[in-house]
């Protein structure tokens, strides 16, 4: 049997952590910072996890 190939749009978007979760970034973070808030700024620079209802259609891209 061939092996399970690595979905590659995935792999640029996606880490795992240590302990096995999915790591993402947020979104609306590339241009138009004038009408953004400072505060939503930062907020959008950090890290997110995976919503449950997401993860298991992103697990079997990344095998």
């Amino acid at each position: 049997m061939a092996k399970m190939k690595t979905h590659k749009g995935s792999q640029k978007r996606f880490k795992r952590t240590g302990t096995g979760k999915l790591k993402r970034s947020h979104g609306y973070t590339s241009h138009l910072f004038a009408n953004k808030s400072q505060k939503r700024k930062r907020k959008l620079r950090k890290s997110a996890l995976v919503s449950a209802g997401d993860y298991r259609r992103i697990k079997n891209m990344l095998p």
